[in-house]
């Protein structure tokens, strides 16, 4: 089974996600990988996907609405699509201006494929003169610039050449201090290092060693887990009591008897919800958390297993 890299292209209108998009499959050309393309457009007329459209890369578009809200659904079934279909490398998905980055995680790691990808980063472009002069935006856009770069993994500034020195050096100041886990460049046009992109890594801190966990500054991590069987109920509730406020997403399938259909679970904000199922389905649970030792988890989820078995 192939395991699909997945880049997620963050940032505000306008701030250069289709420039750094073009780069990156110019760069994929090269390498001749078989490539996707996930953009989404809040309107229903793509306005960037022409930047995408070459017979050698699986061009996907998803239009009128935001892949974090209102089209999860659709985002769902053409990820799916890709993966039986087209089976590509790597998948590139440029959101909206105005997604948050947990938000397209939820949406995009589904608890039916979430284990045949590696989510390689978050890449938020910023436009340097609208960070500048954020404090003319409304409050709800200030903090989703905010969020954009506080849960980025690499973080590009655009527009430096149009920014003195001294306004150069406070940007890098602030976002550092939002952000210190993350590499900041200041840059015009998205002008970055492919290859430095390409060592990105944002999955598979679980299979780290706890050590290794102390030694490195985690940002926004997920994790897929996969029950071999059945539950106890009430020993699961004890154990999302337990979990710390900032595992921010779950979801998947739970069984909690060894005959009945498995439940759908989706816990966000700290709230859990069950929903009963009418089919059998991999039992996978996607985390998506922040600075958490995912070492930790694992063990407090195989424990549930062992108990139901004893």
């Amino acid at each position: 089974m192939i395991n699909t890299e997945v880049y997620i292209l963050s940032g505000f209108l306008g701030s250069g996600k289709t420039t750094l998009l073009k780069r990156l499959l110019e760069n994929e050309r090269k390498l001749g990988r078989k490539t996707a393309v996930m953009m989404n457009e809040l309107g229903k007329v793509s306005i960037d996907s022409e930047a995408a459209r070459d017979e050698d890369v699986a061009l996907k578009e998803l239009l009128g609405g935001c892949i974090c809200c209102s089209i999860q659904d659709k985002l769902e079934a053409q990820l799916q699509g890709l993966l039986l279909n087209d089976k590509p490398e790597v998948i590139y998905i440029e959101t909206t201006g105005a997604a948050h980055p947990v938000e397209v995680l939820d949406a995009i790691l589904s608890p039916l494929f979430a284990d045949q990808f590696t989510i390689k980063g978050i890449i938020t472009t910023v436009d340097g003169l609208r960070w500048r002069d954020r404090r003319s935006l409304s409050p709800q856009l200030q903090q989703l610039l905010l969020e954009q770069v506080r849960h980025a993994d690499f973080i590009l500034v655009n527009k430096m050449d149009e920014l003195s020195e001294s306004e150069q050096s406070k940007m890098i100041f602030e976002i550092q201090g939002i952000n210190s886990a993350a590499r900041s460049l200041l840059t015009n046009y998205s002008q970055v290092s492919i290859d430095v992109l390409r060592k990105l890594t944002l999955s598979s801190v679980a299979k780290q060693s706890s050590a290794d966990f102390s030694k490195k500054a985690l940002n926004l991590t997920t994790f897929v887990f996969q029950f071999q069987g059945p539950i106890r109920h009430a020993d699961f509730e004890d154990f999302l009591k337990g979990l710390s406020e900032r595992i921010y997403r779950i979801k998947g399938y739970i069984k909690f008897d060894a005959v009945s259909k498995p439940y759908l679970f989706q816990y966000s904000y700290g709230m859990p919800v069950y929903m009963k199922e009418e089919m059998n389905f991999p039992l996978n649970l996607v985390f998506i958390g922040e600075n958490i030792d995912w070492n930790e988890v694992e063990k407090k989820l195989a424990k549930l297993e062992k108990e139901f078995e004893s």
